[in-house]
């Protein structure tokens, strides 16, 4: 896998379905240029660890707003597959998610499991000029910590050299 951090993200471009689940759209990387993102990519869509994820980063999303962030989910489903979900048993997000149908985009992230057409648990963090300044890759059984990806964003946003364990208002070194 080709390391991102440092380096222009990739681009994109998707078809998206609301937090709401009732309006179609299209995403790309340009739509947040001047903002910070934090992507996350889960396996799919009706799955077990993937809605506590995707819940827990939308009950904390004024805090991602708060840091001058959005949020944006991507899977390999469909956008209708995201739509029947959200309308189903995932409920209303306040973030869209976006559908990777092609699976190129994660695979130019270096997340996709070719054999299963599905995306590794990666979630990246990509600064206001589009450059990665976060990547993690975890295993399909494991859910990622909505707080330790809240505390790196305000680490990165400081522009300065934070220490293990480093949080938000204590000395930078």
């Amino acid at each position: 896998m080709e390391r991102l951090v440092g380096k222009s993200a990739p681009d994109f471009k998707m078809s998206t379905i609301d937090g709401n689940g009732e309006n179609f759209g299209e995403v790309s990387l340009n739509d947040y240029k001047g903002k910070w993102l934090v992507m996350f990519f889960y396996p799919a869509d009706f799955t077990f660890v993937c809605p506590t994820e995707i819940t827990g980063y939308s009950k904390r999303y004024e805090d991602f707003v708060k840091e001058d962030a959005e949020v944006l989910g991507v899977s390999t489903d469909s956008e209708h597959s995201h739509k029947a979900w959200i309308n189903g048993d995932l409920g209303k997000l306040n973030f869209p998610l976006a559908a990777d149908k092609t699976m190129n985009i994660s695979r130019n992230y270096g997340i996709l499991v070719e054999e299963d057409g599905v995306a590794l648990r990666g979630l990246f963090i990509i600064d206001p000029e589009g450059i990665v300044k976060y990547a993690a890759v975890h295993d399909l059984n494991v859910g990622r910590s909505i707080d330790e990806t809240l505390r790196v964003l305000k680490a990165l946003k400081t522009g300065g050299l934070c220490p293990v364990d480093w949080d938000e208002g204590e000395d930078l070194l």
